[in-house]
This record gives C-alpha cells, structure tokens and sequence, in this order.
C-alpha cells in the first residue's frame, strides 16, 4: 500500500488572512493574541484540508519565513536585537523587517538580509554567522505546534530545515568558515530530535535541498557527517530533496544514514530509475509526482502508466507526494468563478493537488477502476488543453522564428550613447530617482476594485489615477528628484498589469502565494502564444511626462521577469516563451520612444532567480534570457536612455552576462547587505552606470541622509563616482507616504551632499 504524504501546505490562508492579520497586528490595531489565534484557526483548517493523508506536514507554519523560525529555534539571533524591550515575536519580527508592532516610528534595527528560496520567488531571511555564533535549542514554536495537531488526530509529520542547507544558506558577517559550525549545531538537532520521539513522532521531514545543487567534497562530507551523527534510532528520518534531479549527489543521498529519501519526480524524473536501483533494500522511497510549483493539472493516466510497476516492485517502500512544498501554488480552486471554464479545467491549485494525490493513491492501491471516471475526466482536460486553438498562434511562432541577432543590438557602443543622452538629458551628478512605483494608498485601491467590478466607469476612473499620478509628479518635483516616474497607480502588480492586455494570459482572482512576510503575488497565468495587442502604458506615461518639464521614466517589465513570475505554460521550452514576451515588450518599448519618453526603465528583478540551480547550466538560460532583454531594450535610439532593475540578486558570479544586456543604467538592491553585492566590482569593471539601492524599502525603518551617503561612498570605492545613481532599493509600492517622503528627502539631500564633496 503506498503511503501518501505532503511537503508543506500554503501558509497564507485561501483569503490571505495571515497577511490582514499580520498586517493589522504590526499596525497595533490588534493584539499578540489574537494573532497567535488567528494563526491557531489556520493550521487546524490546513491540517483538515489534509485529512486523507497518511502523514501531514507540522511545522510549516510561519508568521514570515521557515528559514528564520529555524534560526529562532537554534538561538541563532543576531545580536542587534538582544536586550531590546518586548518578547521572543518582537524580536522575530525585527529581524525579519527591522521592527516590532511596538517600537516606534523611528528606526529600530538592521532587518536581516532577505534573498530567494532557490529558483522560487520565495523570499528567506538570511541565517547570519560568525566565529562566535553559538546555538541553543528553544523548541516551543515547533513543539506547540505538535501538540496542537496531535490534539486533532492529525498523524503529524514535523518537518526541519536540515543542518547543513540552513549553513549553506546563511553567510559569514567575518572572515570564518560557516561549516566550522556544524559541529556544534548538531547535537542541538539531535535534542530536538529526542524531543520529539518523546513527543511520540514517528518521522520526521527533514529538507535538504541543496543535495540538488553542485556540492564541493567539504559539503559531502558534512551530509555525511550529519546523517551518522543525527541517526540515533529515536525517530524516522526522511531526508527531503526537491526542485531538481540529483545528478553527482545520488549515491550520496541514497546512502546517508536515513530511513527515507524523498525526490522530486517532476523536474528529477529521468533519474528515478537510478534512484531505486541504487537505493539500500530498507529504506522507504518517496516520490514528488505531483508539480508543486505550477498549477496545470497532472496528467494522471501518464503518471499511473509510469508509476504502476515501481508500485509493484516496492510495495510498502513507496510513498508519493507532490515535488516540494505546496508554498509554492494558490490554496484553492474552487474559489475562482471569473476564471474562463476552459482554462479552469486544465488547472489544479494545493487543494486539487492533494485531490490528484489521493486519486493517484486508490488507483495504486485498489486498481484504476475504483478512480475510473475521474481519470476520464482528467484525461478530457488533459486532451482540451493540448488541442486547444487558443493555446497556438501561427503568427506569433513565424515571429519568433524570424529573430535575428541585429534585432539585440544598439546603434552604437555606451561610450558613445551616453554622451548623447548626457547631453539630452543634462542632469546632475549623482542623479537621483526611484524604481517606479509609489503608495498604493486604500483610495487606489478602492478604485481600482470598483472599476473592476463595474461600479466605477472607464472616464471617472482614468480621471481618478491621472490625479493620483499628479499627486505622485507633485511630490517628486517637491523633493527635487531629478528623473521621475508616474508612480503606477493604475497597476496592481508589476506581472499581472501586463500579462491583463497581452494574448495569451489568463487571470485568476484568489491565485495569492506568499513572497515574503505579508508580501503575496498573484501569478498571472501564461498558457499560450503571448502577442500585444495594443499599446499599454503610454498613455499615462505621456501624461505623467505633461506634468513637468523633468524626464519621465516609462516604467515596464521585462521579459525574464514576467516569466519568472507566471505560472507559464509546460507544453514548450521556457525559451521560446521568454522570446514572445520579448517582442511583445519591444513594441511597447518603440512605442513610448515614439511618444517622446526620454529614459525607459524594463525591469528583470526576477532574472537570476531563472538560473539553473547548477551552475554548469547557467550559461544555457543566460543566453536566452539575455538575449530576451536585448530583443526588447535595444530597438531605441542612442538618446534614448535604457535602464533596469534587479531585486535581491546575488549577481557576482554572474555580472559578465548582466554587462552583456547593456542597459545604460542598472539599478539594484544593495542596502540591506550593506553594499556587499557590489563586490563583484572589485574584479570587473562594470562598464556602464549603476544605482546602488540606499534606501531599504521592505523595512518601515527611515534611513538617515548620514547612512545613505556613507553607502553611496562605499560604492565609490568600486564604482567611478561619475557613473553612480542615487536610489531606493526597489518600488514604494508597498510602503506609506509618511515613510516614503522623509525617507526620498534624506536621499535628495544625501546625493547633494554627495555633489557638494566631489
């Protein structure tokens, strides 16, 4: 009888309810416990949207990231927050975005660095280590969330960020080597995993997904070290691995000192036989079939047809469960009634998944009979979605075929495009800006909603924005900005706002997944041929750009990111996705030149989040993916200004191929990590011009017109002064105006002061 189980359960609730909650809570509008209340009501109703599992998942519930409730558990907390007033959740939470819900209105301390899961858009907070770093259990999030499932007969599975990927995942703040700390980490796991055998636990989960990545010896060897250390007989272990295929680290992870393995057979599918072959005769093997990253129905007859022998040769060994955790797709289905009936039948969402788990394991264990007419209906689904005309167009794929290499290139070299644009655009030195996007206040919103649902006609809700974008223009020329945005107040996310007017998009209402924190995105839905039909953000551009006689950024998405962040199509190469997404940008891009916009800023924040988790396949997806952006930025006249955007992107080892784009400016975040990403400049010269992020958008926090001049002065010891822009981090979006106006005006007078100095 094979055993079903899950990885995770999304977080954030089918309404997002954890963010209100959150959010009201960091507010003070509402008490520590009621939120712990709150939090309490959502994993009950998860644990019961996961009733017909054998093994439910406990412990992967977070008030903001796994990786942090781990250093929590450890005692690593940075040392910045110890002493401060408040309990063990202040000082969670001030780690994680650099305030409580009771300090005040001024700064508190430095939020903890924050990058990607993997190749997900989940954002963690960085686990921070020093020579000095000691660990101590403190076990009571995990062990009361144990007793509250047990209390409701949930057969619970404790799931545990492994040692060695939480090392891996952290970053030294001196000159040590983090995995000198394993040592003394261990035993640490090793109470915690008495105490839960005490607690009656049978297995527990416990991930270590780096397995999927290219591992030195030194790290092998602690794998090792770890598992012979940590398999004390006291509990089951099933050592989790997922987001790839194993490739050189199979017969290590078949061998650790465990009593389970888990493998992700969607992306790792081609590798499973070996998996089994090589995998010792009492160890249980459990198998990712379901895609836990996307949203397309399972093609279950296919997966049957695969899976029904390996059944039968390992009997009670087999265990099936999506590929990772369902963190990663929207809750439920069933909630969307907008959502067009034929795409809606070719999807699954966390809870259709667990339904396709449970079919999968009846036609396993009681024959395909017992699940005949659900299969059918599958199978319908699976055959509308492939023969589907509105999933192919002709004249879209005749495009792409027609790419040449001239379409990537720029009239001239940026040694000579930039004395042109300085010329046109005469600004100062140090020119300071923002990323795009400004508050989207309640009013904004409210507006949009309304013009959604009708109660709001087309003319009074453009009147209502363009007064919103005067507002923001307003604003900006106060504080004397040198290049302005609109502020974007007509869109509601940076993917979804474009993917709404391209072909080949659906949307769904309630497709939230969390980001970071409260941070939730709704992916836009990629499942065709992608073409433009009209232009998109023109119009407001040109009349932000009426409102004053400063440049005005056009402010787009490019290409890689609005792939990276879709749910896009699996029936072709990612590629040729990407490259329609490119032409269809480009046009947008010529068509906001035309209309006299000066500086175009195309935004990839998402575009090393795309790399492969190997690197030997970085080159691969850098070459497409750079390609995308200079198919879409590089149509322009020399005059014409190009820039771009990264977030959290660890970009040193991969600054050759972001050169390569050739934006004329690249912004980037680099506050949190004090300027630590810039170290790539110390051994390439990086030809073009660049804005350091000064200015931490993701924390409440005020930075002071002192700390943003010292980082631009930091980033002058590897950047030539007169290549440096001025800017926050990232978009204001999500911050108030209270925050953001003081904030943008210590950054106006740190760039004067920069000028005064030079």
């Amino acid at each position: 009888m094979a055993k079903i189980h899950n990885l995770g359960f999304p977080r954030i609730g089918a309404n997002r309810e954890l963010k209100f909650a959150l959010e009201k809570y960091w507010k003070g509008e509402s008490t520590q416990g009621e939120l712990t209340e709150l939090a309490a009501g959502l994993r009950q109703k998860h644990w019961q949207h996961q009733s017909a599992l054998d093994l439910t998942p406990v412990g992967d519930f977070s008030f903001y990231d796994q990786v942090l409730d781990t250093s929590f558990t450890l005692g690593n907390i940075p040392a910045r927050v110890e002493g401060l007033a408040g309990d063990e959740l202040d000082n969670y939470f001030r780690v994680a975005r650099g305030r409580s819900a009771h300090d005040s209105g001024c700064s508190c301390v430095h939020a903890g660095e924050m990058t990607k899961w993997f190749d997900t858009n989940y954002h963690y907070i960085v686990p921070e280590f020093t020579a000095d770093t000691r660990f101590e259990l403190n076990p009571q999030r995990l062990l009361a969330q144990l007793e509250e499932a047990q209390a409701q007969g949930v057969a619970a599975k404790p799931i545990l960020v492994g040692p060695v990927t939480y090392l891996w995942l952290g970053k030294e703040k001196d000159s040590s080597n983090k995995l000198d700390l394993l040592e003394q980490l261990l035993p640490v796991y090793a109470q915690l995993l008495s105490l839960l055998a005490e607690k009656g636990v049978e297995w527990v989960q416990i991930d270590e997904p780096i397995l999927v990545t290219e591992l030195s010896a030194e790290w092998q060897q602690a794998l090792e070290k770890a598992y012979q250390t940590l398999n004390q007989g006291k509990v089951k272990l099933l050592l989790a691995t997922y987001f790839g295929e194993l490739k050189e680290n199979l017969s290590l992870a078949v061998n650790l000192q465990v009593q389970g393995l888990h493998v992700d057979a969607v992306r790792g599918r081609k590798e499973v036989d070996a998996v089994i072959a090589a995998l010792p005769a009492d160890k249980t093997l459990s198998l990712g079939v379901i895609n836990g990253r996307n949203i397309w129905k399972t093609d279950l007859n296919a997966v049957l047809n695969w899976l029904e022998p390996i059944a039968r040769d390992l009997g009670e060994r087999l265990w099936i469960a999506p590929s990772c955790s369902l963190l990663h797709v929207p809750v439920d289905l069933n909630s969307e009634q907008k959502l067009d009936a034929e795409i809606k039948s070719w999807l699954a969402f966390a809870l259709q998944k667990l339904d396709e788990l449970s079919v999968l394991s009846r036609a396993l264990n009681e024959g395909r009979e017992s699940v005949a007419q659900v299969l059918a209906d599958n199978q319908a689904a699976i055959d509308s979605r492939r023969q589907s005309t509105r999933v192919n167009n002709p004249d879209v794929q005749a495009a792409v075929a027609a790419i040449t290499p001239a379409l990537g290139q720029r009239q001239h070299p940026y040694a000579e495009r930039i004395a042109r644009q300085t010329a046109h655009l005469n600004l100062p030195a140090f020119p300071t800006t923002t990323i795009g996007s400004f508050p989207q206040t309640a009013e904004i919103r409210q507006a949009r909603l309304k013009f959604k649902k009708g109660e709001l006609d087309q003319d009074t809700y453009i009147r209502q924005m363009q007064a919103e974008i005067a507002h923001a223009v307003r604003e900006q020329e106060a504080l004397e900005l040198d290049v302005l945005v609109h502020g974007e107040a007509e869109r509601n996310d940076m993917v979804e706002y474009f993917g709404e007017q391209l072909d080949g998009y659906a949307f769904s209402q309630f497709g939230w997944v969390q980001s970071y924190g409260s941070r939730c995105v709704k992916p836009p839905i990629l499942f065709g041929d992608i073409s433009r039909p009209n232009a998109m953000t023109v119009a407001w551009t040109q009349y932000a750009q009426s409102l004053t006689d400063k440049p005005m950024k056009g402010m787009l998405t490019g290409p890689v990111t609005i792939l990276n962040w879709s749910f896009v199509r699996d029936d072709q190469p990612r590629a040729v996705s990407c490259y329609q997404l490119a032409l269809a940008i480009r046009e947008e891009v010529l068509d906001l030149e035309k209309a006299g916009v000066k500086v175009i800023q195309i935004d990839e924040a998402a575009l090393r989040e795309g790399l492969p988790l190997r690197q030997s396949e970085w080159q691969e997806y850098l070459n497409w993916a750079v390609e995308s952006f200079r198919i879409t930025a590089n149509g322009v006249a020399d005059e014409t200004q190009i820039h771009t955007h990264m977030c959290y992107s660890e970009f040193n080892d991969i600054i050759a191929s972001i050169a390569d784009m050739d934006a004329d400016v690249i912004t980037i975040e680099t506050s949190r990590s004090d300027m630590e990403l810039l170290d790539a400049f110390d051994h390439f010269r990086y030809p073009n011009e660049i804005g350091p992020g000064v200015y931490d958008i993701h924390s409440p926090n005020i930075p002071t017109e002192a700390q943003m001049v010292k980082l631009i002065q930091l980033a002058a010891q590897r950047i030539p002064a007169e290549r440096l822009w001025v800017n926050p981090d990232c978009g204001l979006k999500t911050r108030q105006w209270a925050e953001v106006l003081p904030a943008l005006k210590n950054m106006v007078a740190a760039a004067k002061t920069l000028r005064a100095n030079a």
